[in-house]
């Protein structure tokens, strides 16, 4: 007689991890003054505090040993109560690319900091001559750190339980595969003579102008057809324009030079202050404020007060008035521009420095 078949027991168990996680941005003005500070010497950021402890990087331009002198090196520490016993962290070291504004990893390591050891990082962080090359403009260099600390682990039964994966969304994806095909479209827009087809139900969801042409007091003749001429805009902005609404990012623009990149993102921000996209007038306004140099500020400045960016205009004032560049501003042809051009945004400048000075 066959022995009887005894269910298979299955338990479960799950681990879970409480982290806190912080980004901090340091940027190294004035970087070819700091070249010269020798091996194993150092320039620090200010204290910042992620998961209830307080951290600062130090950078090394010479490198933090002799046989990484053809390197930067980069550590963090830990500056928390030496009594602490352990610290568990993730650390990524990134640097921003000023022709993006993007920043990218260059290193990152788990690591636990205790009282032996308080700080960590990488000393062949990156090649001095490739920092330098792609990384620095108007002598400025700006490095990112992430830190994730763990704080708590948990353990738990799960009475067998079996754990069902679920995958990242992808809305955005699909949606922005309605926009490439133009699957369902019930409206088309010509813009120079290309033409774009889309929905209006998403625009409106999107735009508060949009909303207002399609489906409230504005609806006009124009709007209520199934064709609309867009005047006063390029085909490819209006196509980055569609490109937001649906994916909620900008477009890759590769293609384009570093000029050719700024150019563009100042017409998206004007586009999107057009359709009251704000979300991308942010995005906009971010990558335009990493991107301050002596020649673009002023300009910038004008931008910013123009569509009432004010977090992008006080950056511009900060910058333009700093005493490191003033004087390379002040001779920019752009400067001058702004000064016969917008001679009230020139007064309105001038009176937050004299602000600013002050306060000191």
């Amino acid at each position: 007689m066959a022995a009887s078949q005894r269910p298979e027991a299955r338990t479960a168990s799950v681990c879970t991890a409480e982290a806190a996680r912080g980004t901090h941005s340091f940027k190294i003005a004035g970087y070819s003054l700091h070249k010269g500070l020798g091996i194993g010497k150092y320039i620090t950021s200010s204290t910042f505090s992620v998961g209830g402890h307080e951290w600062r990087l130090r950078y090394y331009p010479n490198g933090d040993k002799d046989d990484f002198r053809d390197y930067a090196a980069v550590f963090l520490e830990l500056l928390t109560d030496h009594n602490t016993k352990q610290v568990r962290a993730i650390y990524d070291f990134r640097l921003v690319n000023p022709a993006t504004g993007q920043s990218a990893s260059v290193f990152s390591s788990p690591t636990v900091y205790h009282s032996a050891n308080r700080t960590w990082g990488a000393n062949n962080w990156k090649k001095r001559s490739e920092l330098e090359a792609t990384y620095l403009r108007d002598d400025c260099l700006v490095i990112e750190c992430d830190v994730t600390v763990i704080k708590e682990t948990r353990l738990e039964d799960t009475e067998g339980s079996l754990e069902i994966q679920v995958p990242p969304s992808d809305l955005s994806d699909s949606l922005g595969k309605f926009l490439e095909s133009g699957e369902g479209a019930d409206v088309t827009f010509e813009v120079k003579g290309e033409v774009f087809r889309a929905h209006k139900f998403m625009l409106a969801a999107r735009s508060p102008v949009f909303k207002a042409e399609f489906y409230g007091p504005m609806m006009d003749n124009e709007t209520m057809k199934s064709s609309i001429t867009v005047e006063d805009m390029e085909p490819a902005v209006f196509k980055a324009l569609l490109h937001f609404i649906y994916k909620d990012s900008l477009p890759a623009m590769d293609d384009l030079d570093e000029d050719e990149n700024g150019e563009m993102v100042k017409h998206l921000l004007v586009a999107a202050d057009r359709y009251a996209v704000e979300r991308m007038k942010l995005v906009c306004e971010s990558i335009l404020c990493k991107r301050l140099d002596v020649e673009s500020a002023a300009t910038i400045l004008a931008l910013a007060d123009q569509y009432h960016c004010s977090k992008l205009k006080d950056a511009c004032a900060a910058f333009i008035t700093s005493s490191e560049r003033i004087d390379d501003v002040l001779a920019s042809q752009e400067y001058q521009h702004l000064k016969r051009e917008c001679p009230a945004v020139f007064m309105d400048l001038w009176e937050k420095a004299a602000k600013s000075r002050k306060s000191y």
